[in-house]
């Protein structure tokens, strides 16, 4: 049986505000999402991002909270796409490690740090160790220029564009009204038209959620027709680690590690070059790919770099700070907040080890 319905307001159209709207008007709720961006050009982190579900690659520099949010939401993405009618590109094919060999020491020591992560987590899967034989089996085109490698099993990735256009499809057929265009000063919003309103504003929520800084990613997608890669590559590289995940058509997403930074400008001459050559370096193809877009991002993270869901009134909840973990862990995240509103339940926070704070709001920290 449905339960009452509840007049819900969702601030931030990204990927926590469209998945918890989905959810949502499953339940006989009446679903309003306001985001400051439009339609047409989207600003969320979730539009430019690779979309890796990679939490045993994640582990070496990140908590363990994290990874297990992680291999929690790699079956739930399973089903959540299950549930939408538009089809969205989802693999689990797991991701390979790979390194020049002279960046062989970087390399020993992210596999120490995974053997360390793996015997602290018992019921993760193992990494296999590949050479040059098991590596041109699982990636043929990479056995030319690696003599070794790190498969890490049952890791994948989604089409970030597919999901986030689905999700929308699906809201709109479950009757969830968009509001665009919509810059949104939560002191003036008008709550009391809401029985709960869930803030999911990312770097836009900055001065309402003290400690909220933005992290700058950059990311290059190219049409590379003569690279045919089947799985998410990470190269590690002492300077210029690279990650480079393989979309439809032969399409790939070229991105690098984190930059302190709220600086959106668009991407330095020093950053492409940078990024572009390691690519090059990786598959020689990538030198007569077309670049089809250069983005940079501001990913909204907290001092540790780790969520928090912040509880500041009896209405008002933040769902903040997913940091570059955002489809990693947004499945795990939707379902505690979901848990926490429709049930007082949380129990999924606590399982999580999620931040959860509640707060006068005036004094949120």
């Amino acid at each position: 049986m449905k339960s009452h319905q509840k007049n819900i307001a969702i601030l931030g159209a990204g990927l926590v505000g469209r998945l918890l709207a989905f959810e949502l008007s499953k339940n006989n709720s009446s679903i309003h999402v306001y985001d400051k961006s439009s339609l047409q050009t989207p600003q969320s982190a979730a539009f430019i991002a690779a979309a890796m579900l990679a939490p045993l690659a994640e582990s070496v520099s990140t908590e363990a909270s994290i990874v297990r949010m992680g291999y929690y939401s790699l079956n739930r993405w399973s089903e959540i796409i299950h549930d939408l009618n538009d089809e969205v590109f989802f693999q689990q094919s797991g991701s390979l490690i790979v390194w020049h060999h002279q960046d062989l020491s970087s390399a020993t020591h992210f596999r120490n740090q995974l053997n360390f992560v793996t015997n602290s987590i018992s019921e993760i899967p193992k990494p296999e160790i590949l050479n040059k034989l098991r590596l041109k089996k699982i990636e043929p085109e990479l056995s030319h220029q690696f003599e070794a490698g790190i498969y890490l099993p049952e890791e994948g990735q989604i089409d970030n564009r597919e999901l986030l256009s689905a999700l929308f499809n699906q809201c709109i057929s479950n009757g969830v009204n968009f509001f665009w265009d919509q810059d949104i000063d939560i002191n003036q919003f008008p709550i009391d038209k809401y029985d709960q309103v869930i803030d999911c504003r990312g770097i836009g929520s900055k001065k309402d959620v003290s400690s909220l800084r933005g992290v700058r990613g950059e990311v290059v997608r190219v049409f590379a027709p003569e690279v045919t890669l089947s799985r998410p590559i990470r190269l590690i590289h002492p300077k210029y680690p690279i990650y480079i995940a393989p979309k439809r058509n032969h399409v790939y997403v070229i991105g690098a590690t984190e930059i302190e930074s709220e600086d959106d400008s668009p991407m330095s001459v020093r950053s492409s070059l940078e990024l572009l050559s390691a690519a090059y370096t990786l598959h020689s193809g990538f030198a007569e790919a077309r670049i089809l877009e250069m983005s940079t991002q501001c990913r909204p993270s907290f001092k540790n770099n780790l969520p928090k869901i912040i509880q500041s009134n009896s209405k008002i909840i933040h769902v903040n700070g997913l940091y570059r973990h955002g489809f990693l862990i947004a499945p795990a995240i939707v379902d505690s907040v979901m848990k926490l509103i429709e049930q007082k339940d949380d129990s999924l926070i606590k399982q999580f080890e999620i931040d959860y704070q509640e707060a006068k709001y005036e004094h949120i920290c």
